[in-house]
């Protein structure tokens, strides 16, 4: 299986399901997905804002990650509002654009955008959410293929 699809079926079993992280003794919450010879762990710190990373390995080593750093902008919307639209733009992710959502998604009085450049062997962008116009969310992130030692 290409790194790209497995990539894309991982994130669909992590935190866009919806469901909580399961929770470690140093406070992170943490997503663990294997299939395909491969595996995928997304774990994070904080709540809000928060910091986090996404791991992929194969049978033996890493080989792709990719760091992130959220935060809420605004109390114009409650954060448990803004997550759970984000959830579902983490839904949306596509094989073309693997690191986060789709390009733009929106639904009701929320908008989502991501803005990234890069393949998946080396990337970084910048996905916002914006209620009633206003940013109210903000995440930058960055990553790529990684060289076993």
């Amino acid at each position: 299986m290409e790194l790209k699809t497995f990539l894309i079926e991982a994130k669909g079993h992590s935190y866009a399901t919806g469901e909580e992280g399961k929770k470690l003794a140093d406070g992170s919450k943490e997503f663990v997905y294997s299939a395909h010879g491969y595996t995928y762990r997304d774990r994070y710190l904080g709540e809000d804002p928060f910091i986090g990373e996404e791991i992929i390995w194969d049978e033996k080593h890493v080989i792709w990650g990719m760091n992130f750093y959220g935060r809420v902008l605004s109390d114009a919307v409650p954060a448990g509002e803004v997550y759970t639209f984000l959830q579902k733009a983490m839904r949306l992710v596509r094989e073309d654009r693997p690191f986060r959502g789709p390009e733009k998604f929106s639904e009701g009085d929320f908008a989502y955008v991501d803005e990234n450049q890069g393949t998946v062997n080396g990337f970084m962008g910048t996905e916002k959410i914006f209620f009633k116009g206003e940013e109210v969310y903000r995440l930058d992130y960055h990553g790529g293929a990684v060289k076993p030692a």
